[in-house]
C-alpha cells in the first residue's frame, strides 16, 4: 500500500525550477516505467488499467539526475540534465533480460503558466535526449510532459515532473514514462541593498521658534502654525491673521475670514435665508409668514388661508346674516318619521334652499348635528341622532354637494336646548342643526 501511494504521488506532476534569468543546480530521484507503454501498445489502455501492474514499484527502474537550469525569459527556462538509470536489459522483443546501468543526457525547454513570483507554478516541457543502454549504442528520445514548481523564496525550488519519452528507435529502446522528484538551489544570491549614508543635516534658522524654518515661514518674526506657513490664527478659523478681515471672530474664507452675514438681522444667515433682505423666521427659511390670499392675515392665523376674509372671522369671509337665517330656518323644517331617521318630504323645500346657498358659494362648508330628547335609552338615542344627521348629509350628497364639504355627527340626548319634562321642550330637543363655515 505504501509503495502504491508513493507511485501515485510521483505520477501526479512534475516541477521545474523558475529561474527568471537565474541559474540553479539540482538533484532529483527518478522512476522510469518501460513496461506500461509497451503493454498498452501490445494490448489496450483499459486492459493495462485493469491489470493493476502499472502502479507497482517492483516493475519500475530507478535512477537519479544532476542538472543545470537557466532562465531564458520570465516564462521560459532551459535545463540540461544528466540521468543515471539502474535499469533492466531488453531483448529485441522488449522483455527484461538483465540489470544494467545507463547514462542519459537531455536538454529541455519549460514554459510556465503563471508569474515567476508564484509559489506554485505549473509548466509544460519538451526537449530532446540521448542515452546509451544495454547495447552500448546511443539512442535518441524526446521527453514531453508537465510539471509543477514550488518556489522557496527564489533561493531553492522543489519540483515534480512527469514525462512521456518517445524513443527514436522503439525496437531497441521502448517508449517509456519518466517521473521525477527533486530540489534545486539557486546559484545567485540576493544582493543586499546598498546603504547610502544620509547627507549632513542642513543648518536651519527659525527666528520665531514656531517650528517652521524662516525659509518656509510666511511670518518669520511671529510664532504661528505650520499649517498656515508659520503665521498665527487668533480666532482659529483656519485663516491666517494677515489674510483675515475679522481676525478676532471665526469666519469663512469666502467672506474674508468674517462670519456669514445676516443682512436683515433676523438671526438667519444669508446663505440659509431665502429672503436675505426681509426679516423672517426659520420655519419659512428666513422669509416672513406668508399670506397666500393677500387678505392681511398671515397663513398661520388664517382659518381660510386661500380665501380672502376678515380678521373678525379669523381670516375667512364673513357669512351674511340673511344667509345664516335661511339656513337656520331650513333646519327647523327638518322632520323625520316618528322613531325613525327617514326624512319626511316636507323637509325637502328647506334643504333645497340650503343646497342653493352651497352651490352659490363653493368654498362654504356645512356641519350637520343631530340631537334627540331623553325619551328612551341613551345609547339608542345616540344611534338615532347619528342616523338622522347622516340622512340629511346623504340628501345633500344626492343633490350634488361634495361629501368633503359636509360633516355629520350625532350628539344623542346630551345637548338639550329646552326642558325635557314638557312635551314642547322635548320637541325642541328633537332637532337637526345646520351650521355654515369655511
Amino acid at each position: 500500500m505504501r509503495n502504491s501511494f508513493l507511485l501515485v504521488a510521483l505520477l501526479a506532476f512534475s516541477v521545474a525550477v523558475q529561474a527568471q534569468k537565474k541559474s540553479a543546480l539540482g538533484f532529483s530521484f527518478n522512476v522510469v516505467d518501460f513496461e506500461t507503454p509497451n503493454a498498452i501498445k501490445n494490448t489496450s489502455f483499459s486492459d493495462v488499467l485493469k491489470g493493476k501492474d502499472w502502479y507497482k514499484l517492483n516493475n519500475k527502474d530507478y535512477g537519479f539526475s544532476l542538472y543545470y537550469w537557466k532562465g531564458l525569459t520570465k516564462q521560459l527556462d532551459l535545463s540540461v540534465r544528466y540521468n543515471g538509470l539502474f535499469n533492466s536489459d531488453f531483448t529485441s522483443t522488449n522483455t527484461k533480460d538483465k540489470s544494467d546501468y545507463s547514462n542519459e543526457l537531455e536538454a529541455s525547454l519549460h514554459a510556465y503558466l503563471l508569474k515567476p513570483s508564484s509559489i506554485v507554478n505549473p509548466f509544460i516541457t519538451a526537449g530532446v535526449g540521448v542515452g546509451n543502454y544495454w547495447s552500448g549504442d546511443f539512442k535518441g528520445y524526446a521527453p514531453l510532459g508537465v510539471g509543477l514548481q514550488f518556489n522557496l523564496l527564489d533561493e531553492a525550488y522543489v519540483f515534480l515532473q512527469a514525462n512521456y519519452r518517445a524513443s527514436f528507435d522503439n525496437d531497441k529502446v521502448p517508449n517509456n514514462l519518466f517521473y521525477s522528484l527533486g530540489v534545486a538551489q539557486s546559484l545567485l544570491t540576493k544582493k543586499e541593498p546598498k546603504v547610502i549614508p544620509p547627507p549632513p543635516a542642513p543648518v536651519v534658522v527659525d527666528t520665531d521658534n514656531d517650528g517652521v524654518v524662516d525659509s518656509l515661514d510666511a511670518c518669520p518674526t511671529v510664532a504661528g502654525l505650520a499649517s498656515l506657513q508659520g503665521c498665527p490664527d487668533k480666532d482659529g478659523d483656519g485663516i491666517a491673521d494677515k489674510d483675515d478681515k475679522c481676525p478676532d471672530v471665526k469666519g469663512l474664507a469666502k467672506y474674508g475670514g468674517c462670519p456669514i452675514p445676516d443682512t436683515d438681522k433676523d438671526g438667519i444667515n444669508d446663505e440659509e435665508d431665502a429672503c436675505p433682505t426681509v426679516p423672517g423666521i426659520a420655519k419659512y427659511k428666513g422669509c416672513p409668514i406668508p399670506d397666500t390670499d393677500k387678505d392681511g392675515i398671515n397663513d398661520e392665523e388664517d382659518a381660510c388661508p386661500t380665501i380672502p376674509g376678515v380678521a373678525a372671522n379669523r381670516g375667512c369671509p364673513e357669512i351674511k346674516e340673511e344667509v345664516k337665517k335661511k339656513v337656520d330656518y331650513a333646519a327647523t323644517k327638518i322632520l323625520f318619521a316618528t322613531g325613525s331617521y327617514k326624512l319626511l318630504a316636507s323637509s325637502n323645500k328647506g334643504l333645497d334652499e340650503v343646497v342653493k346657498i352651497l352651490n352659490e358659494t363653493p368654498d362654504l362648508k356645512l356641519n350637520i348635528d343631530g340631537h334627540t330628547d331623553n325619551t328612551g335609552k341613551a345609547d339608542k338615542n345616540q344611534i338615532l341622532s347619528d342616523n338622522r344627521a347622516n340622512a340629511v348629509k346623504e340628501y345633500f350628497i344626492k343633490k350634488g354637494i361634495a361629501e368633503s364639504r359636509l360633516t355629520a355627527a350625532g350628539h344623542g340626548q346630551d345637548m338639550p336646548v329646552a326642558d325635557n319634562k314638557t312635551a314642547a321642550g322635548r320637541q325642541k330637543n328633537r332637532r337637526v342643526e345646520l351650521k355654515l363655515n369655511y
